[in-house]
């Protein structure tokens, strides 16, 4: 028969875990409204300075892709760890919410860059033709033409995008960032508590099932008939 090692009794655990998912979903909230804000713009500028894009230029181009996958590549410890001096800079602490938002975002903007620029790339280039034949703009080529036919794509990727920043705020819990992360880790880990690890456990699996399920639903209602 297993035995739980329970430090906390099981009646306290939701009043220890709902604070913490309070912790992640601001964490969360605040670093993708980041990401799109960053994102969407710098994949649109990605996409088109490529070969082809409405203003390719090489040079800019190689240096956007080359910054975009050195961010998509690191391991977010390891870019968490290393980017420590230019968070304290911004933040004055490298603990806490604030700290964890600076390489949650920079991972982020990296990883939806790429979800971006791809989701334009599946744009017929027969739609950008039309529209620069009827005299649009770059702005309205780009606004209308290529993200509002992308718009099911990025969402989907979007919502990836989410899940991966709800599984790095648990990440960013061992620098003491709070949320469900930073309990999982004092208490689930340190502490060997079972009943903590399964109830944290559980509500990042409920947390991630929900995220999916209104991502799909979105893109569903955004896919054209």
């Amino acid at each position: 028969m297993i035995r739980l090692n329970l430090t906390v009794p099981l009646g306290d655990i939701p009043a220890l875990l709902l604070p913490a998912l309070g912790d992640t979903l601001i964490m969360v909230g605040v670093v993708m409204a980041i990401v799109v804000l960053a994102g969407v713009p710098l994949g649109c500028l990605v996409h088109n300075l490529a070969p082809g894009g409405l203003f390719e230029h090489r040079v800019p181009y190689s240096v956007l892709s080359w910054a975009v996958s050195i961010g998509r590549s690191l391991p977010f410890l390891i870019l968490m760890a290393s980017i420590v001096p230019f968070t304290r800079l911004l933040t004055g602490t490298n603990i806490g919410i604030a700290a964890a938002v600076v390489p949650m975002a920079i991972a982020g903007i990296a990883f939806f860059t790429r979800i971006v620029e791809n989701s334009l790339r599946g744009v017929p280039p027969t739609l950008v033709r039309v529209a620069r034949a009827s005299g649009a703009s770059r702005l309205q080529i780009i606004r209308t033409a290529q993200l509002g036919e992308a718009v099911p794509s990025i969402i989907g990727g979007l919502t990836i995008n989410t899940i991966a920043m709800i599984e790095y705020s648990a990440i960013a819990g061992t620098i003491g960032a709070g949320g469900i992360g930073y309990v999982a880790v004092t208490y689930g880990y340190q502490r060997f508590d079972h009943g903590v690890m399964i109830a944290t456990i559980l509500v990042l699996v409920a947390l991630v099932a929900s995220v999916q399920l209104i991502g799909d639903r979105l893109v569903r209602l955004t896919t054209h008939a």
